[in-house]
Formats: C-alpha cells, sequence, structure tokens
C-alpha cells in the first residue's frame, strides 16, 4: 500500500475508533468567528462626538488632567469627567471605528481607527472634531474579538468579528477530547482560538508638553516630538512637533508579536509575545535595538523603575504558552539584561509601579497588591489581594489608582497602599 493511501487508511481507522467509544455531551461557552469587509471610505466618515453612553466592552484607559479616557474596544472612546473622584461624570462619547489606543498632548487626542491614526481637537471635551488624519499607516492589528488587515487595493478593512454561544459538544468521556473545529478562518479546539503570531508609575512622560498617563498595556507613548506606535510587527514614529498636525516621519522594524510600549528615561521597553525588546532612545528621531530579554511564548507587559524591569507573562485567549508569572530582570546594563527571579501567578497583565508598591492585575482573579524593596522576597511581601473583580490593567499616580477591567471601572485612594480605598466605580452596562 503506497504511504499516503495507507496514511489515509489509518486516519479512517482513527476517526471510527473514536466514533465508536463512549461519547459524553458537555456545554461550553465558545467563540465563533465571521468575516466582515468595511470600506475606507465610509469608515472615515464615522469619526464624530456623541452622546454619552454606557460602557459595554471597555479596552485601555488614558488619563490626562481632571479627564479620564476609556477606549470601548473596537468602537471608540468614553471621556469622563473625573473632577469629583467619588462621582466621576460620563461627559461624551466619541465614536471611532476600530479604535484600541489613545494618547493626548495639549487637548490633541491621538487614536488608532483600524489602519488610521486620527487627530481630534478636544478642548472642548463634549465636541471633540477631527482635526487631522494619517491614512493607511496601520497594516493590521488584533483585537481579542478578531484579526483585520488592510486591503489597499480596493480602499477596505478586512475585518472579523467575534460571537460567543453556548453550545452543547461531544467529547470523549475517558480522555475529555474534544474534536478539532474551524471557526471563521481559526482553527480552535473548544473554546479556545489560537491566533498565529504577527500581539515609577504609567510611562513617564518627556518635559515641555501638557502628556496624560497611560498604562502598562498601551501602544501608543508620547516622547519629546514624537508620538510612538507599535504595531504587530513595526515601531511607527510619528513627528507632533505640531501636536495638530502629526506626520508619518519613520517606521522601524521590530518583530513579530509587538504588543506594548513603555518608555523609560531614554530607553523604550517594547513588550512582545516572545520577550522584552530594549531600544536606546537617546536620539528620538531614531530608535536603536540594544538588546532582547526572551521567554517563552505568552503576552507580555513592562514596566520599569530604576534598574529594574517587571515583566507579565500570561497565558490566555489570544496568547500562546502557558507560563503565568512575573519576571523581575536587571536593565541596569540595557545591552545585556538579566533575570533576577520569576515569580508564578494565577493570570498577570496589565501592572503599574509606585516604588515600594507593585500593582498587579490578575484578570478573573483580581488585583494583588506587593512591596517590591525585597526583589527576591516579593511573593512573601504581598500587601492586599482584592478578588471580586476583573482587573486587566492599572494606573497609580501616587495617591490615586485607576484600574479597568471587562467588568468596568474601578478608582481608589492608594495613599496608604495597605488601606486601599475605593472611590468609585463605573460598572459595564451601568445606566449613565
Amino acid at each position: 500500500m503506497k504511504p499516503k493511501l495507507l496514511h489515509f487508511f489509518f486516519l479512517l481507522i482513527a476517526t471510527a475508533f473514536w466514533s465508536c467509544n463512549d461519547q459524553c455531551k458537555e456545554t461550553r461557552v465558545v467563540r465563533r468567528f465571521s468575516n466582515l469587509t468595511h470600506s475606507l471610505m465610509e469608515l472615515r466618515t464615522q469619526v464624530k462626538a456623541a452622546s454619552p453612553k454606557s460602557l459595554e466592552n471597555p479596552g485601555k484607559m488614558y488619563v490626562f488632567g481632571k479627564y479620564l479616557f476609556v477606549n470601548e474596544i473596537k468602537k471608540g472612546i468614553h471621556i469622563i469627567d473625573n473632577a469629583d473622584k467619588s462621582n466621576p461624570r460620563f461627559v461624551s462619547f466619541i465614536s471611532i471605528p476600530g479604535n484600541g489606543d489613545i494618547a493626548v498632548r495639549d487637548n490633541i487626542l491621538y487614536a488608532d481607527s483600524f489602519s488610521d491614526l486620527v487627530a481630534l481637537d478636544i478642548t472642548n471635551p463634549e465636541n471633540a472634531t477631527e482635526i487631522e488624519r494619517v491614512k493607511n499607516v496601520f497594516k493590521n492589528g488584533l483585537f481579542e474579538g478578531g484579526s483585520w488587515t488592510l486591503n489597499e487595493s480596493i480602499g477596505a478593512i478586512n475585518d472579523q468579528n467575534v460571537e460567543y454561544v453556548t453550545e452543547t459538544i461531544t467529547v470523549d468521556c475517558e480522555n475529555n477530547v474534544t474534536p478539532i473545529s474551524w471557526w471563521g478562518g481559526i482553527w480552535a479546539v473548544a473554546d479556545r482560538a489560537f491566533f498565529s503570531s504577527n500581539t515609577s508609575n504609567a510611562a513617564p512622560q518627556s518635559a515641555g508638553n501638557s502628556n496624560g498617563q497611560a498604562g502598562s498595556m498601551s501602544r501608543f507613548a508620547l516622547h519629546q516630538q514624537f508620538l510612538y506606535a507599535v504595531g504587530q510587527n513595526q515601531l511607527h514614529l510619528f513627528n507632533i512637533a505640531n501636536p495638530k498636525k502629526p506626520v508619518d516621519f519613520a517606521t522601524v522594524n521590530i518583530g513579530w508579536g509587538i504588543e506594548t510600549i513603555f518608555p523609560y528615561n531614554n530607553k523604550l521597553f517594547i513588550g512582545s509575545s516572545t520577550g522584552m525588546f530594549i531600544y536606546d532612545n537617546s536620539n528620538p528621531a531614531a530608535p536603536e535595538r540594544l538588546s532582547t530579554f526572551q521567554h517563552g511564548r505568552a503576552c507580555d507587559p513592562v514596566v520599569v523603575h530604576g534598574d529594574i524591569a517587571y515583566v507579565t507573562i500570561r497565558s490566555g485567549s489570544a496568547c500562546p504558552g502557558t507560563q503565568n508569572q512575573l519576571d523581575l530582570v536587571d536593565v541596569s546594563n540595557p545591552s545585556s539584561p538579566q533575570l533576577i527571579k520569576s515569580y508564578q501567578m494565577e493570570n498577570p497583565h496589565g501592572l503599574s509601579i509606585d516604588f515600594p508598591t507593585l500593582y498587579l492585575c490578575e484578570g478573573e482573579h483580581g488585583l494583588k497588591l506587593f512591596n517590591a524593596k525585597d526583589k527576591f522576597g516579593i511573593d512573601k511581601n504581598q500587601i492586599a489581594h482584592f478578588k471580586n473583580m476583573d482587573a486587566f490593567d492599572v494606573i497609580s499616580l501616587g495617591k490615586t489608582l485607576f484600574l479597568i477591567g471587562k467588568d468596568g471601572f474601578y478608582q481608589y485612594d492608594s495613599s496608604n497602599p495597605s488601606d486601599l480605598r475605593l472611590l468609585s466605580k463605573i460598572l459595564v452596562n451601568k445606566a449613565i
């Protein structure tokens, strides 16, 4: 029998054998993907200020003055007046299709809209207006709800939509094996989708301009006259010497699976699905790679204080790998980063440090606080663990702590970290 026929013969036997085994029914929540095509011409008419709306699917957050900016994944940005921290007030919602990231300088808000960078004047937060657009600078992207790519030849975005469906699935009772299925172009096993790898406080900002604060999950960063934006494999530089007129300046190829960026002093710390890249940013117009700190395949945000980088590595829906840990990395010699110690965590996401207090989000497991003074004993110096929340990212501004998660936005008085006091919360789908 020929090899190909033999292989097919055994495949049939294996299939028949499985179908003859005892089978069980299991109810699971699965993700189904459908493909969508958006006209760029139409998308570019949809950026506009709208009436305030409630949180539905919050993503990243940004703090600027008395205002909070909360991303509604792929839909736009909530603007919230936070002058009264015990009673934050929704001001408006800016509709921005394909939005995931935010940065603000001098009352100019920068946001991605699928392939475009959009600049909006938010001098009047209730009536934000688009003032500039840099077209077709981002070629692809990845959201929790699927990936998208730019099709310049026809002027379109090839997008994916995700739907969460409760299904009854047949499994092998003995081994709990679920058949492999194909959903909208992505192979998956059971309810887990596997994507190809193409993913002090918040990042300190430069003096001389009025900038906001981003979280550790941010893909945008401001430094001197530049806005940096990381894509899946590139670092984009936009010249914002004139904040109202961002200019596509340069592109630096980095590698695949790029996820986050954190500027610190004259360095850029870039998180990827395979490690942390360190770039010398002494010349902000031309960042140069110094080194790479590699780890197993997993999602990877990073923050830095002094000579130590704090890196979280997690498994998850769009993150290949099974590691869930906090790595402390010595970056005193940025050309040769060295592991200090790894700490096992549950499912670490974003983090922030107001030394010596380290705030670490654990996804559905909540928020953990550590005293990080002893770099070899962080696990022995846990200050608190808040469990009744879903924690995605956190920003510490000394006496105030901001936290975002799937269930909403939380704000704390953190002047005494050992006695964190809730000031307010905005829950998902809560009426405004």
